[in-house]
C-alpha cells in the first residue's frame, strides 16, 4: 500500500472520527442544563412530554442533523464551483448564489405565508433553487465579458449585495404575525428544524452529492483542461451543466432551510486537500461533505453556547474560521503557490 492510499485512509478515519465527536458534542451540549447521565436517558428511554426528552428529539438532534447535511452541502457546492470557474476563491457565497436563493425564498415565504398562512418544503427549495440559477445566470454572463478572475468573484460579490439588500427591504415591511422568524433566518441559522425537515434536506442532499460523485471520473479529466476532458470522451458542455446545477441545487437547499451561511464553500475544500494531500475527486467529493459537516456543527456549537441565552447567527461564526483560511489562500495564489 503506497503512502497516498495510507494518507487517505487515515485522514478518511480522522474526518469520520471528527463528524461522530461533533454529532456528540452537539446533541449533549446547549443552554439547557442537562446531565450526560440525563441525555442518555432521554435518548434512549425517553418519551414524548417528558423536558429532557424533548428538547433532544425535538431541537438538538433534528439542529445536529441539519447542520451536518447543510454543512456537506455548501462543502460540496463549493468544490464543484471551484471546479466549474477554475478559481480557488469560488463559493456559493462569495458570488452571490447564497444571497439570490435567499432574495427569492424570502420573497415567496412573505407572498405565501400572507395568504396561505404557510409554506412547504418543496416551494423553500424550489424558490431557492430558481434564484441560485439566477444568481448563477448572471455570473456566467459576465464571465464571458471578464477575462480576469478576481473581477469576477468583485462582480459575484456586489451581485450578492444587491439581493441582500432588496431582501432586507422586503423583511423590513414584512409585518406578517406568521413569519417574525423572517429576519433570523436572512442572518443564517440552523434553529428550528424539525426531523421533517432533516427528512427532506436528506433526500436533496443526499440524491445531488451521489450525482457529484457520480461525476468523479469526467471532473478528473476536467480539471486537467478541456482539450485533454474532450479528446478523452468527456461531454464538456454536459458536465458543465450539471456542475452547475448541482451546486445551485445543493446551494439552495442550505438557503431554504438555514438562510446564507458564509465561508463554508471556499475554506473547507482547500482545508481538505490539504489533509488529504490530493486533488483526485473521488477522494475530495467526500471529503467535502465530511469536512462541511463538522465545520458547521462545530461552529454551531459555538453559535448557541458561547454567547447563551443569546445565539449568534451561524454567518457570523463560520465567518470568523472561514474568512482566514480565503486571506491565506488568496495571499498564496499571488504568491504563486497556487
Amino acid at each position: 500500500m503506497n503512502r497516498g492510499k495510507v494518507r487517505a485512509i487515515i485522514a478518511f478515519a480522522a474526518l469520520i472520527a471528527l463528524l461522530l465527536v461533533s454529532l456528540i458534542i452537539n446533541v449533549f451540549t446547549g443552554s439547557a442544563d442537562i446531565s450526560f447521565s440525563e441525555a442518555l436517558n432521554a435518548l434512549f428511554k425517553g418519551v414524548s412530554g417528558e423536558i429532557s426528552s424533548d428538547i433532544l428529539w425535538k431541537i438538538r438532534i433534528p439542529r445536529a442533523f441539519s447542520a451536518l447535511l447543510l454543512g456537506g452541502a455548501l462543502g460540496l457546492s463549493g468544490y464543484l464551483l471551484q471546479t466549474f470557474f477554475h478559481n480557488p476563491i469560488a463559493g456559493p457565497f462569495v458570488l452571490g448564489i447564497s444571497s439570490g436563493a435567499k432574495l427569492t425564498v424570502a420573497l415567496v415565504m412573505i407572498a405565501a405565508v400572507s395568504r396561505y398562512h404557510s409554506v412547504n418544503s418543496l416551494t423553500m427549495i424550489c424558490a431557492a433553487f430558481a434564484g441560485s440559477l439566477l444568481s448563477l445566470g448572471f455570473i456566467l454572463l459576465i464571465s464571458r465579458r471578464v477575462r480576469r478572475m478576481s473581477m469576477l468573484v468583485v462582480c459575484g460579490v456586489m451581485i450578492g449585495y444587491i439581493c441582500s439588500a432588496i431582501t432586507d427591504f422586503a423583511v423590513t415591511f414584512a409585518d406578517d404575525s406568521d413569519i417574525v422568524n423572517l429576519h433570523d433566518w436572512s442572518m443564517g441559522t440552523f434553529s428550528g428544524m424539525s426531523m421533517d425537515n432533516v427528512r427532506v434536506i436528506a433526500v436533496v442532499v443526499i440524491a445531488a452529492s451521489a450525482g457529484a460523485f457520480m461525476l468523479s471520473k469526467p471532473i478528473s479529466a476536467y480539471q486537467l483542461g478541456e482539450s485533454y476532458a474532450q479528446n478523452s470522451g468527456v461531454r464538456i458542455t454536459f458536465l458543465r451543466c450539471m456542475l452547475i446545477l448541482l451546486s445551485g441545487l445543493l446551494s439552495a437547499c442550505v438557503a431554504a432551510f438555514a438562510g446564507p451561511v458564509s465561508f463554508v464553500g471556499i475554506a473547507v475544500p482547500h482545508i481538505v486537500r490539504v489533509m488529504l494531500h490530493t486533488s483526485k475527486p473521488v477522494l475530495l467529493i467526500p471529503g467535502c461533505f465530511l469536512g462541511g459537516g463538522i465545520f458547521c456543527m462545530l461552529c454551531d456549537v459555538l453559535a448557541r453556547t458561547a454567547f447563551a441565552p443569546t445565539e449568534l447567527s451561524i454567518s457570523t461564526v463560520t465567518a470568523i474560521f472561514g474568512a482566514p483560511v480565503v486571506i491565506i489562500v488568496m495571499l498564496r495564489r499571488r504568491k504563486g503557490e497556487l
